[in-house]
Formats: C-alpha cells, sequence, structure tokens
C-alpha cells in the first residue's frame, strides 16, 4: 500500500554531468580513410620540435610566473621589471611572451593570480599539447599582436574574417604567393563581406542626397571622383591592414615574407610584372612547415564536416549546435572543430555565448562544450559573462576546467545555489529534448541528499523554468507519493508560497 505522506527518500549522490556528455545514439557518419598530410610534410615531433624553438620565450615567463609562487594576474609595471631582470631581456619581450603563455596555455589566471598551466607541465613530453598550444596561438594571432591604434575597428574587424581565406590560398599554392595576389583577395573578400552586409560608402551617399534634396542630378564625374577617392582610401588602408596580418603571423611562425627573386621565369625583364601594384611591392609570403600543416589540418576538418547531411558548418552556432545534440561526444567535438575552422575564432566564441543566452538549455550546454575545444582564447568572454545569472554555472564550470579541474571535480567551483540553478537548467533541457526515464535518473544526481532539501532549493533558487521542471518530473515519476509532493511544489512556485 502507497503512503500518503512525501517520503524522506534518499537520493543518491551522483555527480552531475554536462547534457554534451551523456551518451546518445551514435549517428553514422560513414568510413572515410585517414588523410595523409601533403608531401614535404615534417612529422609531428619535428613539427613540435619547431614549435618549441619557437616559443621558448613564452616557455621561459611560464616558468618564471610558476616560481615567483603567485604572480599577479595581470603582469604590473614592477613585475614586468623583476622578470626582465631575471630572464636578461627587454621589458617588450616579457610582456609580449606573457601574452603568448596565456594564449598557448602555458600559464592560468585564477583568483586574482597566476599559475602554471596543464600544458605547461607536458609542454617537454607531449608533442601533441605543444602542436595544440601552438595552433591555439595561430588561431588568436590578431590578439598576439593587436591591430595599429589608428586602424578602424571595422576594417581590423574584415580583415581578420578575412585571413582564412588568403591562408587557406597559400596552402593550396604550395609555394610562395605575391603579395599584389594576396592584397587582391583580401579586396575581393572585404567587398563580399560588405555586399553582405548592404554596404553603401558614406562618401558617396553623402554626395547623392543633397544633390536630390535640391533638385538636381550629381554630375558623373562627381560621383567617379568621389567613388575613386573612396576607393583610393579604402586601398591604403587595406595594404597597411594586410602588412599587419602578414607580420602578425610572420611573428607567431606561420609563414615567411622575403624579396621576390629578381629573376623570374622570363629573365630579368619579366620580375619586374607591372602587376604588383601594391606599393611596387615584389615580396611574396609562404607558409612555414608549421603553418602549412595548421592549415591543413582544418582545411581537412572542414571538408570532414561538408559531408554532413546536416550541413552544420554553414550554420550559425544556435543551428549548428541543434545539428550536433544527436551525435556522441566524439563526433560532435569534430563538427565543433570543422565549424570553428571556418571562421575567425574570436567572432566564433562570440556567436557561441550568444546562443547561450539563449532560452534553449540544451544548447547552453552545448555551446560551453564547443567552447572547450576553442580553448585559451575564449577564455576572456568566458570570464566576461560570469556575472550573468543564467550562464554564471556554466561559465565557472568551463574557467575551472580549463584551470586544470578534473571535470569531475569541476562542480565543486560552485556555491550550493549555482549547482542548484545548474540541475534545474538541465533538467528543463531533458524535459525539453529528452526522455521521461532519463529525467527521472537525473534526480539521482542532485546535490542534496532528499527529496524535501531538493524541492526547497530548487523553489528558492529561482531558475525561470522551475515550474516547468517540476510538472515534468511529476508526470515522469513512477512512486505516486513524491509525484504528488514534486506537483505541490510546482503549485507553491506557480503561485508565490513558501
Amino acid at each position: 500500500m502507497t503512503s500518503r505522506t512525501p517520503r524522506d527518500s534518499r537520493l543518491r549522490l551522483v555527480r552531475n554531468r554536462p547534457m554534451a556528455t551523456a551518451r546518445r545514439p551514435a549517428v553514422n557518419r560513414g568510413s572515410r580513410p585517414a588523410p595523409r598530410p601533403p608531401e614535404g610534410t615534417p612529422p609531428p615531433s619535428e613539427l613540435a620540435r619547431r614549435a618549441r624553438a619557437g616559443l621558448t620565450g613564452a616557455v621561459a615567463i611560464a616558468h618564471w610566473a610558476a616560481a615567483e609562487h603567485g604572480a599577479p594576474g595581470a603582469l604590473s609595471d614592477e613585475a614586468a621589471a623583476r622578470a626582465t631582470e631575471a630572464l636578461g631581456v627587454s621589458e617588450r619581450e616579457v610582456r609580449t611572451d606573457w601574452d603568448r603563455a596565456r594564449l598557448i596555455g602555458l600559464i592560468e589566471h585564477h583568483a586574482g593570480t597566476t599559475r602554471p598551466g596543464w600544458r605547461l607541465q607536458a609542454w617537454d613530453r607531449d608533442d601533441s599539447a605543444v602542436l595544440r598550444g601552438w595552433v591555439a596561438l595561430l588561431d588568436a594571432w590578431s590578439l598576439a599582436c593587436p591591430a595599429p591604434e589608428t586602424a578602424e575597428p571595422t576594417a581590423v574587424a574584415e580583415v581578420v574574417e578575412a585571413v582564412p581565406q588568403l591562408l587557406s590560398l597559400l596552402q593550396l599554392s604550395a609555394g610562395p604567393v605575391p603579395i599584389s595576389t594576396l592584397l587582391d583577395m583580401l579586396r575581393k573578400r572585404v567587398a563580399e563581406l560588405r555586399t553582405e552586409r548592404c554596404e553603401v560608402p558614406q562618401e558617396v551617399t553623402e554626395l547623392r542626397e543633397p544633390a536630390e534634396g535640391a533638385g538636381r542630378a550629381t554630375s558623373a564625374d562627381d560621383l567617379k571622383d568621389a567613388e575613386d577617392a573612396e576607393d583610393a582610401k579604402d586601398a591604403a588602408t587595406l595594404e597597411g591592414l594586410l602588412d599587419w596580418a602578414l607580420d602578425a603571423l610572420s611573428s607567431v611562425g606561420a609563414l615567411t615574407v622575403r624579396e621576390e627573386p629578381q629573376d623570374g621565369p622570363e629573365g630579368p625583364e619579366g620580375a619586374g610584372s607591372a602587376a604588383d601594384d601594391a606599393k611596387g611591392d615584389r615580396r611574396e609570403a609562404e607558409l612555414t612547415a608549421l603553418g602549412n600543416w595548421a592549415v591543413w589540418v582544418k582545411l581537412e576538418q572542414i571538408c570532414v564536416a561538408a559531408q554532413s547531411p546536416a550541413g552544420n558548418i554553414e550554420q550559425h552556432a544556435a543551428d549548428m549546435l541543434r545539428g550536433c545534440a544527436g551525435l556522441t561526444p566524439g563526433p560532435a567535438r569534430a563538427e565543433y572543430r570543422a565549424w570553428l575552422a571556418a571562421r575567425p575564432v574570436g567572432s566564433a566564441v562570440v556567436e557561441l555565448i550568444d546562443a547561450a543566452r539563449g532560452d534553449d538549455a540544451l544548447l547552453r550546454g552545448l555551446a560551453f562544450e564547443a567552447l572547450r575545444v576553442v580553448g585559451a582564447p575564449a577564455e576572456p568572454n568566458v570570464r566576461a559573462v560570469v556575472d550573468e545569472s543564467c550562464l554564471r554555472p556554466y561559465a565557472l564550470l568551463w574557467l575551472a576546467e580549463h584551470e586544470g579541474a578534473d571535470p569531475d571535480e569541476a562542480l565543486d567551483a560552485l556555491t550550493r545555489e549555482e549547482a542548484t540553478w545548474l540541475w534545474v537548467d538541465t533538467a528543463a533541457a531533458i524535459s525539453d529534448h529528452g526522455e521521461s526515464p532519463l529525467l527521472v535518473r537525473h534526480l539521482e544526481s542532485a546535490v542534496q541528499g532528499t527529496v524535501p532539501a531538493l524541492l526547497a532549493e530548487v523553489r528558492a533558487v529561482g531558475h525561470p523554468r522551475t515550474v516547468q521542471v517540476l510538472v515534468a518530473l511529476a508526470a515522469a515519476h513512477p512512486d505516486p507519493a513524491l509525484a504528488k509532493a514534486v506537483r505541490r511544489a510546482a503549485f507553491q512556485v506557480h503561485t508565490g508560497g513558501a
């Protein structure tokens, strides 16, 4: 006979796992032989050796920070002076290496101090960790070498978005490419971006409006002069920003820029091609072995994702995450990598966080799983949303794991209230996208030890989906007495009762 009084049922304390890591039916993506790197690509051990050789300064500053036992999170002038004296390099080199060590993951910020990252511990023995760290630096090239302060932010963003296409051209060319060719492609890509935004040059618009207001047509010569002036200004801007991008990519070891040989294929006369109209630029750029390998890997990821029937790579972040919801963790991470490889890391991170702010709790969890694939370049954006109530638990877990905590112990970074909020949010994802038995099993993952304690804290936490979650749980649970207690709690929350 069933008792009519709420039972003090003991809950089995199970670590709450993100929805994106739950087992789902595997999707048959078909077999595809492992791709082979381009001919002449050094083995991973040699690539890792070259990456280590180019990042000795970042490793040195990371070891210095580790020896400081709690160096400040931001490199103050005093700390930079101590590092300069200890390492025997200039203050500018210290600050550059400090930023790179952060982007690579050699050092991590925690509670206002800096401590060694897990990648520093694996640096000398794990080639794959070294290569992943170098790729993270390549992805964050515009942060490692910021744009000139005088540059217009919109133009900088356009160039950053166009650089992956330039790198693809360099990789597919399998050799040096004239700077004039890169500049021409940059102009075309920026024009495409502006066309997508339906952008009209401001000078031309201003010239047309007064003329229309005066009731006369502007002469074709005036319009042509305005357009020519705008084109000349835009060309100069893009030339300067292309130089910045090439210098930045060269500084991280992705490519080299050198003078084009004087004797071209048609002799000395053919070398002086009039096509090099970029300030008479006779330079050419070529990917290094590391840069060639990294771009090839990204192109392969895009090719793999392009075979997906859903076409996730072309979708916005929210649609991409929905397309990955039915995948197991491994294939889902492959989709995340391919989606990230097809766009600038900065805009991708912003797009993922915007998707996490939506009403769909499942997308919130999946967005932060995708941000785990991004790694260090996403850290500033994740820290910036810690104070947003709907993202705070996810951001704290992400930061804890990024700083070296075991995923099964990362929940210790949350307060009891935050853990309860996350439990309700995960339950909302299950009720929207999962099955009733999964929702009942989720009850066992609560940090509270009893059902009454759980219901009391769930009512107090103020999650906007509390009522729906409790109603769904009551409908799914096989115990009538427990279901009745849950329904009563849902009614109390709905009516504002205690």
